[in-house]
């Protein structure tokens, strides 16, 4: 039977137990069936005398130590998600070029990628194939709804999850094994409050969530901030994120006289629902989206309204003073400009091969452990660490208006 890690222990016998073995068997002997029973407990003996000879094989890391990444890859947050799985690929690149040992050992990394659907039941599928693939730790998932579904699944094998998602619920649920990449969505939803109140001269409102736990909580967020400023909301709507359809809410937006939108939509239904205003020529409006809407593919939007805007936990690659770099070999590599955040699983995947490096482990237990302690060097963002429920220290949201030249940075801030 193999060991978890791959390691058969009959196998690990060193060169001491062999001479012990020798003294005990001889190295011609034949043996009989009455000195096969003798040879076993002699054996037995062996081993409880030198344990070490049987298992010290059983410590070292396997050649290729397979890391998980499960994220959108079709559908409508499918370019989220590829670049999210880019920025790993690009990081295991480099670091199997670069070489890494563990005690002495040369490893590899293989990434094992997944397509989780954006939905909380293929998560936890894909969730229990990369288990039983034998990764040794995640980077995913995207969406709030799928990390808290499948954390509990990487929680009961004690491998590590490094998400992107946002929403408090994924570190509430009191399991060592969480680990966020960016700010959550309690910072965000002070900075869509703070910022609609003080950019926006306007009253009357509209908070537009897209039905899903990140949509729905940071929503709930926004107007709770926005009501405490004295804000009309004069229209709630909670649709799911899958919606291209917005005629009738455009009308509807229209005939309430809003002024300013705050939505959690997608940024696919974002530009439809811009373009259903555009339609009934209802232009004059000012809309502020949460992260999922600061994509390329968002700038289709420009131009249809009053001002389109993003707050976001995460920051341009082009605002690190590494980005540029980062930048040229994203593009060299996959011919396009990233989508969304794959600095950020690029800078996870340094600090998970540094996690791994420092315990001298590929075993999920040990990583997770480790993860817990470092304040891991990070090559575009500077750093990565967590305090005790797998918050990131380092989180921030920035403000980004949206222009022909792309998304420009208005304002950022750790508190708001």
């Amino acid at each position: 039977m193999l060991h978890p890690l791959g390691c058969n222990p009959v196998r690990a016998v060193n060169s001491e137990a062999l001479q012990w073995a020798s003294l005990f068997f001889g190295t011609h002997h034949t043996m009989s069936t009455h000195d096969s029973r003798r040879g076993a407990i002699s054996l037995l003996a062996l081993g409880l005398a030198f344990p070490g000879a049987l298992l010290q094989g059983c410590d070292s890391a396997p050649s290729t130590i397979k890391i998980g990444v499960a994220q959108p890859l079709t559908g409508g947050l499918a370019a989220l998600g590829q670049d999210l799985l880019n920025g790993v690929n690009l990081a295991v690149e480099e670091r199997n070029r670069e070489g890494v040992r563990v005690k002495g050992k040369a490893v590899r990394f293989e990434v094992i990628a997944v397509d989780d659907r954006a939905n909380a039941d293929t998560g936890r599928e894909v969730a229990r194939q990369l288990v039983d693939a034998g990764v040794v730790a995640v980077i995913g998932h995207l969406n709030s709804g799928v990390s808290i579904a499948a954390a509990p699944i990487y929680a009961e094998h004690n491998i590590a999850q490094m998400a992107i998602s946002t929403n408090p619920k994924y570190t509430s649920l009191g399991l060592s094994t969480t680990f966020r990449l960016v700010a959550n969505d309690t910072l965000q939803a002070k900075a869509i409050g703070s910022y609609s109140v003080t950019k926006f001269r306007s009253t009357k409102f509209a908070v537009i969530d897209d039905g899903t736990p990140y949509g729905k909580d940071l929503a709930a967020g926004a107007i709770q901030e926005l009501t405490g400023a004295k804000k009309e909301i004069v229209i709630h709507a909670s649709l799911d994120d899958k919606t291209r359809a917005f005629d009738e809410l455009a009308g509807k937006l229209k005939a309430g006289g809003v002024e300013a939108i705050v939505t959690t939509l997608n940024d696919f239904q974002t530009v439809a629902l811009l373009q259903a205003l555009a339609k009934i020529s209802y232009t004059d409006v000012h809309l502020l989206g949460g992260d999922t809407i600061k994509t390329t593919d968002m700038l289709k939007g420009v131009g249809l309204g009053k001002g389109l805007y993003a707050t976001s936990p995460i920051l341009e690659a082009k605002e690190f003073a590494a980005g540029g770099a980062f930048l040229e070999k994203y593009r060299a590599k996959y011919k396009i400009a990233p989508a969304y955040a794959g600095h950020y699983t690029y800078d996870a995947m340094y600090v998970l091969a540094a996690a791994i490096r420092r315990t001298e482990s590929a075993k999920p237990a040990d990583i997770v452990q480790a993860l817990r302690k470092i304040d891991g060097y990070a090559p575009v963002t500077g750093s990565m660490k967590w305090d005790a429920r797998g918050e990131q220290r380092y989180g921030v949201i920035g403000v980004y208006a949206a222009t022909e030249k792309g998304w420009e940075s208005q304002v950022r801030s750790d508190t708001w």
